[in-house]
């Protein structure tokens, strides 16, 4: 098997947990997923099959997602899974989330929360956390290229919004941060993964129908189709040279990209184009 899986996460699982169960299903050891998303949040997650796994660094790492946050209270996980820290009696209005909103456009600076997996001194925060150490975490920055209010619950203070993101954005930290510049606290209380690169949610597959390597070798997703590189289409001679690891001639307009070699409507290598030559990086076979 080579390609990708469009998987739906449930709440509940952690990533691995996912992978650990497709390996048992396919009985192939070579599987992995493009980015963890928290056990208590659930949607997309792309899985790669196989030697597809060589091709994560390649994959589009945007991703959007449809958060309800709670205002009132915050947490130390930043989410409904920690435990409270802070409770706040201000009430918040529809007007002032939307306008506070406005700042978490663009390219921002945000610090990751502690119970989370990003390494410090070669020790992940969370174990920090746990140890109920205190250590100074620098922020970093993303880019939001949305943030809408989906809904507003005045009565029970909760906020259901969209935000797509480049990869790396905490929307734990977003909630954290909201909550912060309202005066009022807030934590995230439901996360739904809906993008993640040219994965859909629309075209999502319940983790739980896939039971069989048959199912999973339906539903795998043809490289070709997500992978936004150059593509150039191989002859049986070029094919040889490939699996040889001999460069070609470039006889197109590409030059300094990585491309795809599309060999039977499969991806044969992954090459880099460079004057008048493609040199094969990895060969797939």
């Amino acid at each position: 098997m080579f390609g990708f899986l469009n998987v739906y996460k449930p709440k509940g699982m952690t990533s691995h947990d996912v992978v650990a169960k497709l390996r048992k299903v396919t009985k192939i050891k070579q599987i992995g997923h493009t980015g963890t998303l928290d056990p208590f949040a659930e949607g997309v997650l792309p899985i790669c099959i196989g030697k597809a796994t060589r091709l994560i660094e390649y994959l589009n790492d945007d991703k959007e997602y449809i958060a309800t946050v709670q205002f009132g209270k915050t947490t130390d996980t930043y989410d409904l899974e920690g435990s409270i820290t802070e409770e706040f009696d201000k009430k918040v209005s529809k007007d002032e989330v939307l306008e506070r909103l406005k700042e978490f456009e663009g390219e921002i600076r945000q610090v990751p929360p502690m119970y989370s997996a990003i390494k410090l001194n070669g020790k992940k925060l969370y174990d920090y956390a746990r140890a109920g150490q205190t250590v100074e975490v620098e922020p970093r920055s993303v880019f939001v290229s949305k943030i809408e209010l989906l809904k507003f619950d005045e009565e029970n203070q909760q906020a259901g919004i969209v935000v797509a993101c480049s990869k790396g954005t905490y929307i734990r930290s977003i909630a954290y941060d909201l909550g912060n510049k309202l005066n009022s606290g807030g934590y995230l209380i439901k996360l739904v993964r809906t993008k993640a690169g040219k994965f859909d949610i629309a075209n999502s597959v319940a983790l739980d129908k896939l039971d069989s390597a048959e199912v999973v070798l339906k539903d795998l997703v043809n490289p070709i189709d997500v992978i936004d590189l150059p593509k150039i289409k191989i002859s049986d001679l070029e094919h040889a040279k490939v699996i040889q690891g001999q460069f070609l001639k470039n006889n197109t307009e590409f030059c300094n990209v990585f491309v795809l070699l599309i060999y039977n409507e499969s991806v044969d290598a992954v090459a880099f184009v460079e004057n008048d030559k493609i040199k094969v990086k990895k060969v797939f076979l």
